[in-house]
């Protein structure tokens, strides 16, 4: 516990998105275990549906709603990425915006020493400032994806979208870390600005330019060279604060699906199953769906698939290919229904992860050693991709680089690769690897102090 007159009072404002929410929880309970007070800020819904603080917490962390704002096309109770469509989104950050009055008057009112927010809250470092409160930025994105997005005091001159396939020119070392041209077209207009919400990069730098600190959800040891660029490219101190690995839930009613997985789980041979799931907000379409599906019935491994079929009203049911589940009876479990995702990537009959390269995702595969398949969507997942094929925790799907297709064929032979065949045994043993950092909680709480007394003490 931290000495009675260090403790801080910091406020969080993540995106309103779950994977932006669910790692801001994660660092501030790691700082409330230090004593320190939390204000953590969301809307009614979103906090509603965050994990139940451990008990010990719930007087240091104290969530704090406020309405978000009605916007022209926004749904009225989407309040975060998880209840629309992706077409959709540019109206939520529209309204995430027009919280400017309201967290002015929060943070006033409150007087927090620290306020710590996401790449979206460009504003609020001037807020923050005018107020006399010190602001970090804490970006639950990669050293290289941030290092990527751009320089926040020399010009950034990509124009056009092939300039996104290569490594920027303030990177001076050599690097694979970049999108492939089908990556970029699906992200493009949120780029540009041309989605009708602020540019996502001019965001980034914005938020950069403006905060006093820069925290990362990252470790140096996985990043190296990237950990120790960003300091340059974007003149501000930087900390890595650890990756955050959440644990499995052993107990309460947000198991209770738990039993009858952990019965299938351990009916299968060791290391065996292909784990499948693409986050909470990652779409699939048809054709995609159809050629995953039929990838995984060529590969003959056993298989448990979370598959989200129906993302929002105005959505078709996406559908799988005639006769599917009957053909991959007993080999094989397509899940509609949440999952306890940390517990079944915990099981040892898991050998690969099928993963849209999310980086919250392969954190919590990593730590249990699992070895990647990777199959990009959208946002920072091709730069994300990319890292972890350098890195050789994971293989890419084989798609053809403009337009993204892919053969069922592709998918089998990327999966047997990484699961079973001998070529792949690199992918297993590097996973392996990685778990030692991963996993390591000793090594994770040492990241977190140096953060905290670095970065909010001498400031």
């Amino acid at each position: 516990m931290a000495k009675e007159e260090t403790k801080l009072h910091i406020a969080m404002f993540p995106w309103l998105a779950f994977g932006h929410m669910n790692p801001f929880l994660e660092l501030a309970k790691l700082i409330a275990q230090k004593g320190h007070l939390i204000s953590f800020i969301s809307t009614p819904r979103n906090i509603d549906r965050l994990p139940k603080l451990p008990p010990n917490l719930s007087s240091q962390i104290n969530f704090i709603r406020i309405s978000l704002p009605r916007s022209e096309n926004l749904p009225e109770e989407a309040q975060a990425t998880i209840d629309l469509p992706r077409e959709q989104v540019p109206y939520l950050k529209n309204a995430h915006d027009l919280l400017q009055d309201t967290m002015s008057q929060l943070l006033q009112s409150s007087k927090p020493d620290w306020v710590v927010y996401d790449f979206t809250a460009h504003w609020l470092s001037d807020i923050a400032r005018n107020l006399g409160i010190r602001s970090v930025f804490f970006s639950i994105f990669t050293a290289s994806c941030l290092s990527f997005m751009g320089p926040t005091l020399t010009p950034d001159d990509r124009n056009k979208p092939e300039d996104y396939t290569v490594a920027p020119y303030w990177v001076p070392f050599p690097s694979n870390i970049a999108y492939r041209m089908f990556e970029v077209k699906v992200i493009y207009d949120g780029i540009t600005g041309d989605d009708g919400a602020m540019s996502t990069f001019r965001s980034f730098v914005e938020v950069l330019r403006g905060c006093d600190v820069v925290a990362v959800r990252t470790c140096s040891e996985f990043e190296p060279e990237w950990s120790n660029l960003l300091p340059d490219v974007h003149r501000k101190p930087v900390f890595p604060v650890g990756v955050l690995a959440p644990k499995p839930v052993v107990n309460g009613d947000s198991n209770h699906d738990w039993g009858w997985i952990k019965k299938w789980l351990d009916s299968q041979p060791q290391r065996s199953v292909v784990y499948i799931a693409f986050g909470t907000e990652a779409k699939l379409r048809q054709d995609e769906l159809t050629e995953i599906a039929h990838g995984l019935e060529l590969s003959g491994l056993p298989f448990f698939w979370v598959l989200r079929l129906h993302h929002d009203p105005m959505d078709s049911e996406l559908q799988l290919p005639e006769g599917f589940e009957e053909r991959t009876k007993g080999r094989g479990i397509v899940c509609t229904t949440w999952a306890p995702q940390l517990n079944i990537l915990a099981h040892d009959s898991v050998g690969g992860f099928l993963s849209h390269s999310g980086w919250s995702s392969v954190i919590e595969a990593l730590q249990f050693s699992i070895p990647l398949v990777l199959f990009t969507i959208a946002n920072d997942q091709g730069l994300n991709c990319s890292l972890f094929v350098d890195k050789k925790v994971g293989y890419p799907i084989p798609r053809d680089e403009y337009d993204g297709s892919f053969t069922r064929q592709g998918v089998a032979d990327s999966l047997r690769l990484v699961v079973v065949e001998e070529e792949g045994k690199c992918y297993r043993e590097k996973a392996q690897e990685m778990s030692k950092l991963f996993g390591d909680k000793v090594r994770q709480e040492s990241v977190e102090k140096d953060f905290e007394l670095s970065a909010l003490y001498t400031w």
